[in-house]
């Protein structure tokens, strides 16, 4: 075998070993879901700390990377979210898989900061709850656009018990508010009464998520309860936080 055909066949062999290389590499590539959680750790004027539930963040999470999405996680402000202590008081199997696994609690001591991200690298996002959400969810354009930038590249949007604060104002190209006309549900006026924060929190969720044109559904307090309408997907309460992980693999993996 002359020189020229042995270059040749290495040439091709080199070739063909980059091209496994690259097909692998983007074979091991996973979409990935981004859950937003809040910032703000205190409850109004009070000395009563706050911050995301938990719950509220394991439960989807363990459904998405199960299905094996590359799950990230963000707040408003980056860095170490606050978590609501009350959130850790009862016994949650989930919650102890999650937080037995540096990989993943480390996801939520080093969040990402929501307005250094792109909507592009996400297939979808997921705004988990916790009384601080009521705070910082609403205001932040950030978080506005980069939903609705993933909603309009038929991404999915989806948030859990008082995470549809961030559905508030989010408005799409054609100046609609996204909910607009869309069945969901939340954080009902019950449940707040419930826990005693009515006159607490800035707002009444169920009747601001009405107001701007949502058409809300709800179950008996503390049940659960998710209502998906094309691409966006919510929640009631911490007792539907797995459930709103699954119809949004559902969703994705449906496509």
């Amino acid at each position: 075998m002359n020189k020229f055909s042995m270059l040749k066949k290495l040439t091709v062999a080199a070739v063909l070993t980059l091209v496994l290389m690259l097909s692998s590499s983007l074979a091991l590539a996973a979409d990935k879901v981004l859950i937003v959680v809040t910032s703000h750790d205190t409850l109004g004027n009070s000395s009563e700390k706050t911050g995301y539930w938990l719950g509220e963040v394991t439960h989807p999470y363990q459904k998405l990377q199960q299905a094996g999405f590359d799950v990230e996680i963000a707040s408003i402000l980056g860095g170490e979210a606050p978590v609501d202590a009350r959130s850790l008081a009862d016994k949650d199997p989930v919650n102890d898989w999650f937080m037995a696994d540096n990989k993943h609690k480390n996801k939520l001591k080093n969040t990402r900061k929501l307005s250094e991200l792109q909507a592009k690298d996400y297939k979808a996002v997921l705004f988990a709850g916790g009384h601080g959400t009521m705070w910082d969810f609403p205001s932040d354009k950030a978080l506005a656009r980069l939903a609705a930038d993933i909603y309009q590249q038929n991404g999915v949007v989806a948030a859990v018990c008082h995470g549809p604060a961030a559905l508030l104002n989010i408005k799409l190209a054609n100046g609609d508010y996204l909910i607009n006309g869309k069945k969901l549900t939340g954080f009902s006026n019950t449940e707040e009464a419930a826990v005693k924060l009515t006159d607490v929190v800035p707002f009444s969720l169920e009747d601001e998520l009405v107001k701007r044109g949502g058409r809300f559904e709800k179950a008996a307090d503390w049940q659960v309860k998710v209502v998906a309408d094309k691409r966006l997907v919510t929640g009631q309460n911490p007792q539907s936080a797995a459930e709103v992980g699954h119809v949004v693999v559902q969703l994705l993996t449906a496509k």
